[in-house]
């Protein structure tokens, strides 16, 4: 086997082609200046934090704000489109591609494939758009750095998880720069290949606990989960304000469901198509999601098949990426249709019912997704450092893939080089932005303390 993944390319074909231009950009753009970031005033970042909430329901920003004070980690979730701002001044070598936009850690995790694999990849695309491969790069390392403080790493231990991640992102890209298109296409990261990794590093039973509780998140879990019983023997979803509050019969919303759902089926397949009209519509509810995504419209509703199975379906609001206002890119008009098509070209395996629709009456535009579908985020917390690393290499592995699908990986390999300059600058990077971050907590807490921003905690 060959130690460079690109030795056995034809010497004249395009990847070959791609690899020379990729190191000349170098020029340009030195691969130390990804080290770079200039400390800003951290009253910006309150600022750019409030000025999200505009067109969130205003009942629960409050519910937002609090989980966001929770920790340095939580703000940063919170926080993707002050992160993008930041990157926008960064240095960058020129290269696209369809760009995850929020690929924090916790935002990658394991889920099913259509024939009930679980695998592991990115699983959270509201932020995805044509953008600088670096952009997400430097969130994922930023992000393993400001976790790894908050597991209580020494600091030399918080940077190297940032340099395993950047050094997974930039050694397989190089071996996807080195495999045909198609290839590329389908390769997947079975669950089977993290346990064998898992089992040399010493953390696999960790890592299998996380596994079953994934195999067990199914349509039932969730049924469980957000229902209860009816009194005609049916099921309704549970109001548990403010995070799951039910929809009632007179709620102008819940009148809205039938047109929204008749738009959602038309954006699918003709045989998934043929699988959701089976399915009659029971109830539904406004839910609180995630840390970022709290105030924004998101609904669950649930369906009953032909023979009672339930079907739950999660109704997301699409709002402009926050990677569109910093990219010369055109983008779609229809905002949950670019969620849908981001995530169809990033992840290896999509849901089936993934769909985009829009409400008539107010114009919010939606992507639905089932609520489960084995979806489940490994819990960092606490994780030992050999569990860490581990969980920072695959994740540089899944992004890179990712990237890989729609852009020139032998471009952005030619570029990256096979040492580690890259992996260097962008832990520097991330050991400095994490301060960043840090700071730009410690004012918003301030700042919820001294009545400047209102904030609800525990919920």
């Amino acid at each position: 086997m060959p130690k460079d993944p690109t030795d056995t390319l034809p010497p004249d074909s395009p990847a070959v082609a791609a690899l020379d231009r990729g190191r000349r950009l170098r020029e340009a753009t030195p691969r130390r200046d990804h080290a770079a970031w200039a400390d800003r005033p951290s009253e910006d970042a309150v600022a750019a934090v409030l000025a999200s909430n505009e067109g969130r329901i205003p009942e629960l920003v409050p519910v937002r704000m609090g989980r966001m004070a929770a920790s340095p980690f939580a703000f940063l979730r919170g926080s993707a489109g002050l992160m993008a701002a930041d990157l926008s001044v960064t240095p960058r070598s020129g290269v696209t591609v369809q760009a995850c936009g929020d690929a924090h850690l916790v935002n990658f995790g394991v889920f099913a494939s259509p024939e009930r694999r679980l695998v592991f990849d990115l699983n959270d695309f509201d932020e995805t758009h044509p953008g600088p491969w670096e952009w997400d790069v430097k969130r994922l390392v930023a992000s393993f750095v400001v976790a790894s403080r908050e597991n209580g790493y020494a600091e030399d231990a918080c940077r190297d998880m940032a340099r395993t991640a950047a050094r997974a992102y930039r050694t397989w890209m190089r071996t996807y720069a080195g495999m045909r298109a198609l290839d590329v296409w389908y390769d997947h990261i079975p669950i089977e290949a993290i346990l064998e990794r898992a089992a040399r590093a010493r953390n696999r039973a960790t890592l299998e606990i996380s596994i079953g509780a994934a195999q067990r998140r199914d349509h039932m879990a969730a049924l469980g989960k957000i229902s209860r019983k009816a009194a005609d023997g049916g099921w309704l979803i549970r109001d548990r304000p403010p995070l799951l509050q039910r929809l009632s019969d007179d709620d102008p919303s819940r009148a809205a469901v039938p047109a929204i759902y008749r738009s959602y089926i038309r954006s699918l397949a003709p045989d998934r198509r043929n699988l959701v009209e089976r399915y009659h519509f029971v109830d539904a509810a406004l839910k609180v999601v995630g840390v970022g995504s709290v105030g924004t419209r998101c609904y669950v509703a649930l369906f009953a098949g032909p023979a009672g199975g339930p079907l739950v379906l999660q109704v997301k609001e699409a709002r402009q990426s926050v990677v569109a206002p910093y990219v010369k890119v055109r983008h779609r008009d229809q905002q949950g249709e670019r969620v849908v098509s981001g995530q169809r070209i990033m992840q290896a395996f999509s849901d089936i019912f993934l769909g985009w629709t829009k409400s008539a009456v107010t114009g919010t535009e939606y992507y639905v997704r089932q609520l489960y579908d084995m979806k489940y985020g490994i819990d960092l917390e606490g994780v030992g450092r050999p569990g860490m690393e581990l969980y920072a290499d695959v994740c540089g592995w899944a992004l890179a893939r990712a990237h890989a699908r729609s852009g020139n990986p032998a471009l952005i390999a030619g570029y990256l080089g096979q040492g580690d300059v890259f992996d260097e600058a962008a832990a520097a990077f991330a050991v400095r932005y994490a301060d960043q971050a840090e700071r730009d907590h410690a004012a918003f807490v301030a700042a919820i303390r001294a009545g400047k921003v209102a904030a609800t905690e525990g919920v």
